[in-house]
């Protein structure tokens, strides 16, 4: 049973071997019927007047009376009947703040399939299309770019209205994987293969690859599968250019455990549920915490009550067909290179985070065309118009 789950759930994500076939463009290029670009309401903030009331100024009609005196102000701008308050704002009456409690909105998620020809920014200056004017409207908050990918690279790119999520998922310090399906220009020679995997020197400093794979190709034109856990500006294009080998095409199909899953279009984007956003948080807590141990210094987490007890490290072999025979490691006198390697997210007790997710999203989208309108509080996968 759990060997069909996993088989099920491989077929649910791009593989890198699905790139260099050609599989990965061809089922792009299929035509399917839009999906609502739409999210799911979160729960409504509270009512001013109640929150203060549950704050001990008064009763809620007291409070009322306040409001219509001009006496309470809300960032600093007068306060109206039936206003509501979220996680954030800030409260004075009669000119004095007020400590209130309202629990921040939980963390939201999205995985979004780049295309090439975007760029990860709010305001270009060059006027070209942007990521964010793809993404579906937020209530609360505002989407932040999980690291970044440029112009010309295309594939998985992770957005969420948590910071601290998002800074636990790219910082340098937390390590956790990229992996990219390249291709260059001209196959590399061994002593290239093993410079990039020591290390390049860069104008920002030294670069290496965690590891580097040959994925095939036809003619001039080679495929590598590399893997890095940092995300410098352009830096797995400079690395290829150091070594003298110039990157045809680039794209992102793993970070961390989350992988693009297949059937997600260029231009589209799928929410993830509770349970994949507590396990990619929750592994982004294991990272943070096994970062926080190799310097000797405590857990940001350290005191803090999780909602459910932290899951292992993830381990197990990588699966068969992906090119163990050519995989090569950095050399075993780098000390750090256990510690911070990543476990292949296909060898795991739930599978892709995400994985999960997009199938349910799917089934519903596929019981909605098939039963009519309906409500439902499932999360939506949505397409850019």
């Amino acid at each position: 049973m759990k060997h069909e789950q996993t088989g099920r759930q491989e077929s649910l994500a791009i593989r890198f071997e699905d790139v260099v076939s050609g599989q990965f463009d061809a089922e792009d290029t299929q035509v399917t019927a839009p999906l609502k670009r739409v999210l799911t309401p979160q729960p409504e903030s509270p009512k001013l007047h109640k929150v203060l009331a549950q704050a001990g100024m008064g009763s809620r009609l007291e409070m009322e009376q306040l409001i219509m005196e001009g006496r309470i102000t809300v960032n600093n701008e007068p306060a109206h009947i039936g206003q509501r308050v979220q996680f954030g704002d800030h409260v004075k009456v009669n000119g004095k703040p007020i400590r209130f409690r309202i629990e921040p909105p939980p963390a939201r998620v999205i995985a979004y399939h780049k295309p090439a020809g975007e760029v990860v920014s709010n305001d270009d200056p060059q006027n070209r299309p942007t990521v964010f004017r793809k993404l579906p409207k937020l209530f609360q908050g505002k989407w932040q770019a999980v690291g970044r990918l440029d112009l010309n690279t295309e594939g998985l790119l992770l957005f969420t209205s948590s910071g601290e999520l998002a800074n636990n998922l790219m910082h340098p310090r937390f390590g956790l994987e990229r992996e990219y399906a390249v291709r260059v220009l001209g196959a590399l020679s061994p002593e290239e293969k093993q410079r990039l995997l020591e290390g390049v020197k860069l104008d920002d400093g030294l670069a290496s690859f965690g590891s580097i794979e040959p994925g095939g190709g036809e003619g001039a034109n080679c495929w590598y599968r590399v893997t890095i856990s940092e995300g410098r500006n352009r830096e797995v294009r400079r690395m290829f250019e150091a070594v003298g080998h110039a990157v045809s095409r680039l794209i992102r199909i793993r970070y961390g455990a989350m992988v693009l899953p297949r059937g997600l279009k260029r231009g589209a984007w799928m929410e993830l549920d509770a349970a994949d956003i507590n396990a990619l948080t929750q592994k982004a807590r294991n990272s943070a915490a096994t970062a926080s141990a190799d310097a000797g210094a405590p857990s940001p987490d350290e005191g803090a009550t999780l909602a459910q007890p932290p899951r292992l490290p993830l381990r197990g072999p990588r699966p068969a067909g992906r090119n163990q025979g050519g995989r090569n490691n950095k050399p075993a006198n780098n000390a750090n290179a256990a510690a911070k390697s990543q476990p292949d997210p296909l060898k795991t007790n739930f599978g892709y985070i995400g994985a999960d997710s997009y199938n349910r999203q799917r089934q519903e989208q596929g019981s909605k065309r098939g039963a009519g309108s309906g409500s439902s509080g499932a999360r939506r996968i949505g397409r850019s118009r």
